[in-house]
């Protein structure tokens, strides 16, 4: 029987606890609108000046009245390319929207950035959003507006397995999967990426709009024939001359209505269903009272979960065992869900032993591997909620068989069938990443609360060891040289393992506010209920016992 978590921590008033998190949120939504100016002022209002929306109006104009689009991946190439002025959400903005009542992947070039050029941080963006759209049966709408490859970079982008011919590999397999794929080319289309419109369902063109496999100056220079960009690949040509152009439109506006229009002519699946549920009983406001992020401190991750929860209800899975890691099910936006979160209290077993909150052990590695090889069974969704040191080390450890324990855990986790969910609220480090759905592991959504890090290992221990080494290759030196190495290294290790760093380069599918988890959650499990897994059944292998 399920039980409503009692809170422990309703009265408390932490200030400074409560003053970190303001702090935070404050300068991470100053980034958030220093990203969403795009390429700025100026490129912003040359792309007015051209009778054309930015991408972001593009999206504001197209998704339905009274709902939000969940954008993915803002922080893509955060802090990158700064020798070329930068790559503001990586040049595209993607994300899930509802148009006519459906949730559809969005993908739309940025033509405020460096004209919409594709930097190799703006493939990745690209692919990962067209394996959303796969995993979970999405259709997609593609909003066109770009030069094509950033060409000072195009090693990069162009002849590699992950770059840009994949996007068409992938619009043909989604094709074939049955995705519907909707294109609009509001601006240039050039060279190889003037396959993506073609090759998706229904192409939807404005009037002043170019696509072609060569531009005029390319055409001269390989061929000889001198023609402008209108009669080479403009609206007129491709409606009434190759016939590649379905619907020819007179501008952006147009087009967007024209989208909807297509939409509302064709059968697609219902896929933004809505449950009955209950609100948690506990307001989410406490945790910004209890969480430390300044310090990593203990908590109870249960106060957490009793906050996302429906009813702050759930059922605990072996309570008493292996109590570093929580698992539990419950129900959230009234999907059924497992739990698998990392508990951080300290804990003192029945032979008196302490564990260390956000550390797997052998007996807590043992009981969440069971834990998802259960909910494989059951079918029900995991949600990885992570703040983890890693595994524990050392000789009881090892004589233990730790990493037996671990590849069991890893291999639960790698074999799943079920859609798998991953939040990290604090710390991702070495192979509890891998143990929690990390990147590698093929989550369906990951996300990042601010204060998240994610490392191989902390930056202190790795800065000491890796300050150790250097010493000892170099021989004597000082006190004060070995605090400057020391200091060097974990400066380097603070940057990468911030999880803005991890952001850009797009290790996590989004940050969000801590305050905003329950409903990005609600709105996952809406998006993987689409997910064909129910008839699948898991193949573990080889299980080390």
């Amino acid at each position: 029987m399920s039980k409503i978590f009692k809170s422990k921590i309703l009265n408390t008033n932490n200030e400074n606890f409560r003053d970190n998190f303001k702090n935070m949120l404050k300068d991470f939504n100053n980034q958030i609108d220093l990203i969403k100016n795009c390429g700025g002022k100026a490129a912003i209002q040359k792309q007015h000046d051209k009778g054309r929306l930015t991408a972001r109006e593009r999206i504001g104009n197209l998704i339905d009245e009274n709902t939000y689009f969940l954008e993915l991946s803002k922080f893509a190439g955060f802090d990158m390319y700064k020798e070329y002025g930068g790559c503001p959400a990586g040049g595209l903005i993607s994300g899930i929207a509802i148009v006519n009542g459906i949730n559809f992947m969005v993908i739309a070039n940025d033509a405020t950035v460096k004209a919409g050029a594709y930097f190799e941080v703006t493939l990745k963006k690209t692919l990962r959003a067209q394996e959303i759209a796969f995993k979970n049966n999405l259709p997609i709408i593609y909003l066109v507006d770009s030069a094509g490859v950033f060409l000072p970079l195009q090693d990069q982008v162009f002849p590699d397995e992950g770059h840009f011919g994949k996007i068409f590999y992938n619009n043909a397999r989604l094709s074939a999967n049955g995705n519907i794929q909707i294109a609009s080319v509001m601006g240039p289309c050039v060279a190889g990426g003037a396959y993506l419109p073609v090759m998706c369902d229904k192409y939807v063109m404005t009037k002043g709009s170019s696509m072609f496999l060569a531009g005029p100056a390319l055409v001269k220079a390989a061929v000889g024939q001198e023609i402008d960009a209108e009669s080479l690949g403009g609206s007129k040509t491709h409606s009434r001359i190759s016939g590649i152009v379905d619907y020819e439109v007179e501008n952006d506006y147009d087009a967007l209505t024209k989208i909807k229009d297509i939409i509302s002519s064709i059968n697609i699946n219902q896929n933004n269903t809505h449950n009955e549920f209950i609100d948690p009983s506990l307001s989410f406001d406490d945790i910004y009272n209890y969480f430390d992020i300044s310090n990593n401190s203990q908590y109870d991750v249960r106060e957490l979960i009793a906050r996302l929860v429906d009813n702050s209800e759930f059922i605990e899975f072996k309570e008493n065992y292996g109590k570093t890691i929580v698992c539990l099910n419950a129900r959230i936006g009234g999907h059924k869900v497992g739990i698998v979160a990392n508990q951080k209290i300290v804990i003192k077993t029945e032979d008196n032993q302490l564990q260390l909150g956000g550390v797997i052990y052998n007996d807590s590695s043992d009981k969440a591997s069971r834990f998802i090889m259960n909910c494989n069974q059951d079918k029900i969704p995991i949600i990885f909620i992570h703040d983890v040191n890693g595994f524990m080390v050392g000789k009881h450890a090892e004589w233990s068989g730790i990493a037996k324990d671990g590849a069991k855990m890893v291999n639960a986790v790698s074999n799943s069938i079920v859609p798998k969910i991953t939040l990290i609220i604090g710390g991702s480090y070495g192979a509890g990443n891998y143990a929690m759905s990390g990147k590698a592991y093929d989550p369906s959504f990951i996300f990042a609360w601010p204060n998240s890090k994610i490392a191989v290992m902390g930056g202190d221990q790795a800065a000491k060891t890796l300050t150790s080494l250097k010493v000892s290759k170099l021989g004597s030196i000082s006190d004060e040289e070995k605090e400057k190495i020391y200091k060097k290294i974990k400066s380097r290790y603070d940057i990468q393992s911030d999880i803005r760093y991890g952001a850009a380069r797009l290790w996590v599918d989004e940050i969000i506010e801590p305050k905003d988890t329950r409903s990005i959650l609600i709105k996952s499990l809406c998006i993987v209920n689409n997910t064909s897994y129910i008839n699948n059944r898991p193949n573990y292998g080889v299980f080390q016992v």
